[in-house]
């Protein structure tokens, strides 16, 4: 009777032993399965964003905008269609060695871009109050528009993906827009080197003035 008694208690051990087994791969199983869902939402959130706007390209019509920027109240593309030409430069940030080049550039020759019937308008997602401090420093006489939300950047393209010390962000990539008085799109710059830019543009400037010379020319005749 004693050997049946150990048999059975051996037995309901066992049984026990298997029930507390079963429950711990139970509670692990949901572990297992939320640091899965985890690691999945992490390589979601890792991913590329979706494809961006790839911005007017030369012979479109330029977006229309209107806009905050100094010297105070707001700006639109509109105001200088079949009046001026419009240099439109996006910088990544007020006060850095290359936008602050860029900048002071733009200025030293703004007198003959004028002359040549051409608007200079400078856009960065800075506020309006860092703009004013920068275009007060360095002299800066025309109009720099504050795109804090970068929607404008959005609209023509140059809101981008952008590697910097190994790190992947959204960011404002240096480009140039020539439109013409007509509003259309004549030349697009984009990932733009500093040094010669400027040069660049006046060139095509003179380029869209002598085009309209020979226009009115020919109608005149």
């Amino acid at each position: 009777m004693a050997k049946k008694a150990a048999a059975k208690k051996a037995v309901a051990k066992k049984s026990v032993a298997k029930k507390v087994a079963a429950k711990k791969a139970a509670a692990k199983a949901p572990a297992a399965k939320k640091s899965g869902a985890k690691k999945a939402a992490s390589k979601q959130v890792a991913a590329k964003p979706a494809a961006l706007v790839a911005g007017p390209q030369a012979g479109d019509v330029a977006p229309d905008f209107t806009c905050p920027a100094t010297p105070g109240g707001t700006i639109s593309l509109a105001q200088f269609t079949g009046r001026q030409n419009v240099v439109l430069y996006f910088y990544p940030r007020d006060n850095t060695p290359g936008c602050t080049t860029e900048a002071c550039t733009f200025q030293e020759h703004l007198g003959s871009l004028t002359s040549a019937g051409t608007a200079v308008i400078g856009v960065s997602t800075d506020s309006l109050k860092s703009h004013e401090g920068f275009a007060a420093k360095f002299g800066l006489k025309f109009p720099l528009i504050a795109d804090v939300d970068h929607t404008l950047a959005e609209t023509y393209g140059v809101w981008v993906e952008k590697s910097m010390y190994g790190r992947t962000m959204m960011g404002l990539e240096r480009s140039t827009f020539l439109i013409n008085k007509q509003g259309q799109v004549a030349k697009v710059w984009r990932k733009v080197k500093v040094d010669g830019h400027v040069a660049e543009v006046k060139a095509a400037v003179a380029g869209l003035s002598a085009e309209m010379g020979t226009f009115t020319s020919s109608a005149t005749t």
